[in-house]
């Protein structure tokens, strides 16, 4: 008589993936489930990245919210949480290492790792990733890493894991934007109402509005500090079939580098499809085709093709160049951006035009 063998699957899955695809396939917004939770967007951005486990409680408000019965949703939670264990009883044996050479949002000094310890850092991990092995990891993220598509900086040796780990805390962030399916075309369409942004000057004001356009399209833009190691200025990528991605950092704090990485983005997502980039320097002599097609859509942007001939009359003059940015209507740091890159006035010149921000100003707009 043959014994009986348990299957036991090498995935796992978080309620949050049940949660986000019944938001998904009802079309109910983020705000609609958070405002019957207590704790609010954060306490449903935890039920979604699963750092946050469904009680009795989180049940009833989703069972009522999206649907499904209190028992679903603690059945899942439970299940998750057996697969979860699993996962990190595989890992902590054979993987630990790798696993803890990966970053993770809100980490700490570890000092002496115990064993118990070692185990809470490895499910941390598991958890932020949504993967239960490091080959599963490897699929999703790594690729990343060796792809051509990802650009560090030339100046700053970028460490992998932490632009990896700004991306992932992206992801969860995107989860919260409700969006309409994401299209090309009618991103391509809101181009004119975008540019006319930069002309605004503070972030609170125009960062709201640039997230209504470009959700308007299918595209969660999400603004989230970059950490320590990560020198990346933005990425783009599809984080679902329908859904596209614009992650912004604030870099450089200025509004030209905010909007020509903004109109960098757009070009990679409206150019270059569901492919994904993390961009840090945008300008260099050794860039490929993809990112000289993504530098020239976002130069477009800023001063038109029609208007060429005359931004290149120029001088370095603030008053001829503020003039010039109400006939095109843009932000007058962006040319002064513009003409800085393209030699047309040295890099020192008419600095005094860009608007900067303080990390303290940008706080309250960073997801």
């Amino acid at each position: 008589m043959k014994q009986a063998l348990e299957f036991t699957p090498d995935w796992f899955s978080k309620p949050g993936d049940s949660l986000r695809a019944l938001m998904l396939r009802k079309s109910i917004d983020a705000q609609d489930v958070a405002r019957h939770l207590d704790g609010g967007m954060k306490t449903l951005r935890g039920l979604l990245d699963g750092s946050n486990p469904i009680d009795d409680g989180h049940a009833g408000v989703l069972a009522e919210a999206v649907g499904g019965t209190i028992s679903f949703w603690l059945k899942r939670q439970e299940q998750y949480d057996d697969a979860l264990e699993r996962a990190v009883d595989r890992a902590a044996t054979v993987e630990a290492d790798d696993w803890l050479m990966l970053p993770v949002p809100g980490e700490k000094p570890r000092g002496r790792m115990t064993q118990e310890k070692k185990r809470d850092e490895v499910r941390r991990r598991l958890r932020f990733f949504n993967v239960g092995t490091m080959d599963a990891w490897q699929i999703r993220y790594g690729k990343i890493c060796t792809s051509t598509l990802f650009r560090t900086s030339s100046t700053f040796n970028s460490d992998d894991g932490a632009v990896l780990m700004w991306l992932r805390d992206g992801e969860l962030s995107s989860d919260l934007v409700s969006t309409k399916p994401w299209n090309a075309g009618n991103l391509q369409d809101r181009l004119d109402s975008i540019r006319k942004l930069s002309k605004l000057k503070q972030p609170e004001v125009f960062l709201p509005k640039l997230k209504e356009l470009c959700a308007e399209a299918g595209v969660a833009v999400v603004a989230k500090r970059a950490p320590q190691g990560c020198r990346a200025s933005g990425a783009s990528r599809l984080v679902a079939p329908d859904k596209a991605m614009v992650l912004l950092s604030f870099r450089g704090r200025s509004d030209d580098t905010f909007w020509f990485t903004v109109f960098h983005e757009i070009g990679h997502l409206i150019l270059h499809g569901a492919r994904t980039f993390v961009d840090s320097d945008m300008h260099g002599d050794n860039l490929d085709e993809c990112e000289n097609e993504a530098n020239d859509f976002a130069s477009r942007i800023i001063v038109p093709e029609q208007r060429v001939e005359e931004f290149k009359r120029l001088r370095a003059d603030k008053f001829d160049v503020i003039r010039f940015s109400n006939r095109v209507g843009v932000s007058a740091g962006l040319l002064v951006g513009q003409m800085q890159h393209r030699d047309m006035i040295n890099p020192s010149q008419l600095n005094f035009l860009k608007r900067r921000w303080q990390w303290e100003d940008l706080a309250e707009v960073m997801d």
